[in-house]
């Protein structure tokens, strides 16, 4: 495995052949990225949702090409962002949880548009801790405590051991809730809300931009629909009754993954009542719709800027949100809730607007488009692939797989996932020497919601390993394997761990 230095990246911005001069306008687009945090991919219009309102993401995909099984990296705002920016999968930047992301001297895709005639500027959210901007000219981080600014204990990793629940050790919560759902309801403050400004900062952006300038890479990073689950009144009231309830069958949460059981006994999720559930998902829709809003103010300000024939848009998210379904609350888990999130590249003057692509693809994948787009050479050794020939004519032969990884808090061992056509195959690792590993199969294409899992059934042995050899072959090594890498305190400066005791139930 190789390890990114300041030397490989002076390497790509300087020899021969990778310099580039001055930017080709005709054949450099601008480049605005809209990530929203927390989005769930079906909560859309554009997407089949006859309830909620998103009429300016639907009006993008109109004019755009909206995917419809696009996976991020890791259901977790940190990881999933590190590789947005890195190029790679979470097992290979070691970025496990929020915390500190790699070293500033790494390789990332703002560096690589900027050595191919862009500027890279990020307004809002990309939750990049201790300062760093990678390569990005920062325009905006928000105000008074806002995530993104730096804090001392933040300024450099410290490797500590890696907690993991405990197997088969679970409390009684009694009637307690999540935090998830406190606050919960109406807020009559929308307009001070962090995302505001950020909006605001864009518009600003767009509105100063003139077209004689430098092709620009911008990232604009919101917060909503991530928790709070609060709205303005109005937007809650339309909603009210109006939200189905979510589906879980009697008796099915018995028969998560231990992963999952662990993960509602940690985040007080197994008792949640009815009348919270369902207002928690109206306000969640309530939420979306807000963001909408903030977004169709930005886009209205490329329509007036006069840019927007020669800029790509894209509006994708860091990860979902599982809304009570499979009896979950917030990410964390490898479901379609969680992991796959909405997609929407639009750039009229080279794609038809309206249409749709259904094959899987990852953040890696996407990441690599961008970097095609502007003509910017990245490492060799970064993932993905990019889809410019897919996205150029739909019957282009896309290779229909995507992989994501969670190896954060609330579980008892890592998880690893791969989704090739209508099959999805999950890996749950073993969490010790008793237990594990646990195995998913879903065959998405006829059970949508994911509640038959047919892992067991003797019929898919052999798609089962092929699946397995797959994500291993993908990702570089075994989960079991990126597991144990974990536990043994793996940073990006320290890929095969900084030594430190392993738990004793690690196996």
């Amino acid at each position: 495995m190789k390890t990114p230095t300041a030397l490989c990246l002076a390497v790509l911005l300087l020899s021969p052949g990778t310099t580039r001069a001055a930017p080709d306008r005709a054949a450099k687009p601008n480049v605005l990225v809209i990530m929203s945090d927390e989005h769930n991919a079906g909560v859309i219009g554009c997407a089949g949702d006859a309830v909620a309102r998103t009429p300016n993401l639907d009006a993008l995909a109109a004019r755009g090409v909206l995917f419809g099984a696009h996976y991020c990296s890791s259901p977790i705002c940190t990881p999933s962002r590190q590789t947005f920016t890195t190029g790679r999968y979470v097992s290979r930047h070691n970025v496990w949880g929020n915390t500190v992301g790699v070293p500033e001297t790494w390789p990332t895709l703002p560096k690589m548009m900027t050595a191919a005639g862009y500027d890279a500027y990020l307004i809002g959210k990309m939750h990049y801790k201790g300062g760093r901007s990678y390569g990005f000219d920062v325009l905006d981080r928000g105000g008074k405590g806002d995530p993104e600014r730096a804090t001392p204990a933040e300024a450099e990793p410290q490797p500590r051991l890696r907690k993991r629940l405990p197997p088969d050790e679970f409390r009684d919560n009694g009637d307690a809730l999540g935090a998830e759902f406190s606050p919960l309801g109406e807020s009559h403050d929308m307009g001070s809300f962090v995302d505001v400004g950020r909006r605001d900062s864009a518009i600003k952006f767009l509105r100063e931009r003139k077209p004689g300038d430098k092709p620009f890479f911008l990232a604009v990073g919101f917060i909503a629909p991530h928790y709070p689950l609060v709205a303005s009144p109005e937007d809650l009231a339309h909603y009210r009754g109006k939200v189905p309830m979510p589906e879980v069958p009697a008796g099915y949460v018995e028969s998560l993954p231990r992963n999952y059981r662990a993960l509602r006994n940690d985040r007080k999720l197994e008792r949640v009542p009815p009348a919270v559930v369902r207002f928690a998902r109206e306000a969640y829709y309530a939420r979306v719709e807000w963001m909408d809003r903030q977004i169709g103010q930005v886009l209205d300000a490329l329509k007036a800027s006069g840019l927007a024939d020669d800029t790509v848009v894209v509006y994708t998210s860091d990860h979902g949100e599982n809304m009570g379904e499979h009896g979950l609350w917030w990410k964390n888990c490898m479901y379609d809730s969680a992991a796959r999130v909405p997609l929407i590249v639009s750039w009229p003057a080279r794609w038809r607007g309206g249409q749709r692509r259904g094959g899987a693809c990852g953040s890696v994948d996407l990441v690599q488009t961008i970097a095609a787009l502007g003509g910017a050479r990245v490492p060799p050794d970064w993932d993905g692939s990019s889809m410019i020939p897919w996205l150029d004519d739909g019957s282009h032969a896309w290779k229909d797989q995507a992989v994501c990884e969670y190896y954060a808090g609330y579980i008892n061992s890592g998880i690893a996932m791969i989704r090739q056509g209508r099959w999805k195959y999950v890996y749950h690792t073993r969490a010790d020497g008793r237990h594990g590993p646990e195995l998913e199969l879903f065959d998405v294409g006829g059970d949508p919601k994911e509640l038959r899992n047919v892992a067991a059934d003797p019929a898919q042995a052999d798609r089962l390993r092929q699946m397995h050899a797959d994500l291993v072959k993908e990702l570089g090594e075994d989960p079991e394997r990126t597991e144990a890498r974990y536990r043994a305190g793996a940073i990006p400066e320290v890929p095969g761990g900084v030594g430190l005791p392993r738990p004793a139930s690690a196996p």
